[in-house]
């Protein structure tokens, strides 16, 4: 692998942008510079960081937050930065992939940074990179950059989602302070391995010697209980030492062995809030219960069961993109569904206004199990009249061939549609649907951002 290491990988006609180039053209040219979109490990980038003076930044300067995990990870450190936030932390969020606009990976006190910001932590990080004769992907530069810019804006909190597993990610430069591993599932086998102990070896990488681990699923991998052990980390574990409960629509129950907290109910899954909220309380951070309460009311998270009206239909977008990411949205939309019948259904019995439907546009990425997903989608007991799907423009991006091939094996194929992209099939879900219908958009990030992208036109 060492061949992998050197900057002769790099497109002979590829040039550093010059001064006036904009962030597109950035972003356009550090997915060309390196020999593959994903390379997993710490030795290329390591010396960057360091040039950068990144790493010592956030270990003198700042309190470090990562979280690893297959599902949850966006809602979790979405949580846990409002909280800090509200108590007054200057307080910096990493968060990966982007719906919409890039800018939305890399916010401070909530807010993105401006494309100037990010050209400026681009350069830099350009200008290191070739100092240190190395190429890096689109990964791990962008994210070098988010780290740069949270140390020149000397936040006080760091909240950093890993991309990928957790040992070899480009986030794990930085020693946390407190981890939080939400779960363990099967999601990007070619990288992490396809059972869960090997996961969980590769997520509990982000371990440190002494810190605390909230761990946020009833069922832990031995592998995982073997790092804790390893790094003398101390766990607080869902279900053992801390709970929560739902109680009515406004109101839910958080429970660990020092507190029980009556809370408002938020816009996000209760389990990743416990967990989110457990992190905030083991720190060592002044987080009273006045910035809980506040943050709970006002913390939200693009596409994570994200409802919407829009073009004068009802909207529920959730990037669900894995089985065990699917059973945290049905657990969510199945009661949700029962209360939009309930709103929207036929109260006068001599008007002819048909029962409500949900019409699905979905598409996937190619290396997902896309059977797994639409098994249990089609399984979950709910009334999907009609499928939309199309590829997503993205490299790994599944055939509209391929979603066919497995739609045919548990839906009638009259009630298959297929367009050739994801503009053409929203518009074409709206004059298919009735004002009363759900429209449920999942199946990747990609799917919700190139579908929001066709509603803002």
């Amino acid at each position: 692998m060492s061949d992998l290491l050197t900057s002769d990988l790099r497109s002979p006609n590829t040039h550093s942008p010059n001064e006036s180039a904009s962030l597109t053209e950035w972003l356009d040219y550090m997915q060309q510079i390196h020999v593959s979109a994903i390379d997993m490990g710490l030795s290329r980038v390591l010396p960057v960081a360091e040039a950068l003076g990144v790493v010592q930044s956030a270990k003198d300067d700042a309190y470090v937050f990562t979280v690893a995990g297959t599902n949850g990870k966006g809602s979790t450190t979405a949580v846990i930065a409002e909280m800090c936030k509200a108590a007054g932390y200057k307080t910096a969020l990493y968060q990966s992939p982007h719906l919409s606009a890039f800018n939305e990976r890399v916010r401070i006190n909530g807010e993105m940074v401006s494309d100037q910001t990010l050209i400026e932590a681009f350069s830099k990080v350009e200008a290191a990179r070739l100092q240190c004769d190395l190429t890096l992907s689109f990964f791990e530069m962008t994210t070098l950059a988010a780290l740069l810019i949270f140390a020149e804006a000397d936040c006080d909190v760091w909240v950093l989602e890993v991309g990928l597993g957790g040992r070899l990610d480009v986030v794990n430069i930085i020693d946390p302070d407190m981890a939080v591993m939400t779960n363990i599932g099967i999601d990007h086998v070619d990288w992490l391995g396809d059972n869960v102990e090997d996961i969980g070896r590769e997520k509990a990488g982000i371990l440190r010697n002494g810190i605390p681990l909230i761990y946020g699923a009833t069922e832990m991998p031995a592998s995982v209980q073997q790092s804790i052990d390893t790094q003398q980390a101390t766990c607080y574990q869902i279900g053992q030492d801390f709970s929560y409960r739902d109680i009515d629509s406004t109101t839910w129950q958080y429970s660990n062995a020092a507190v029980t907290l009556q809370l408002p109910r938020p816009a996000l899954s209760l389990t990743n809030t416990a967990n989110a909220l457990s992190a905030v309380l083991a720190s060592p951070l002044d987080v009273d219960i006045n910035a809980i309460e506040q943050a709970l009311r006002t913390v939200k998270l693009a596409g994570r069961f994200d409802y919407r009206e829009s073009h004068r239909r009802h909207w529920l977008f959730d990037v669900a993109h894995n089985e065990q990411g699917v059973e945290f949205l049905l657990a969510q939309l199945l009661p949700f569904w029962q209360q939009h019948v309930a709103r929207n259904s036929n109260q006068d019995s001599s008007a002819d206004i048909p029962t409500p439907k949900i019409k699905m546009l979905f598409s996937m990425l190619g290396d997902k199990d896309i059977d797994k997903v639409v098994q249990r989608l089609t399984q979950a007991g709910l009334p999907i009249s009609d499928w939309f799907i199309a590829e997503i423009d993205y490299p790994r991006a599944a055939t509209t061939e391929q979603l066919q091939g497995v739609l045919v094996k548990y839906v009638d194929s009259t009630n298959i549609y297929a367009f050739d992209g994801l503009h053409t099939a929203t518009h074409a879900v709206i004059e298919a649907s009735q004002p009363q219908d759900l429209i449920v958009v999942c199946g990747s990030f990609h799917t919700i951002g190139e579908a929001l992208s066709a509603l803002s036109v």
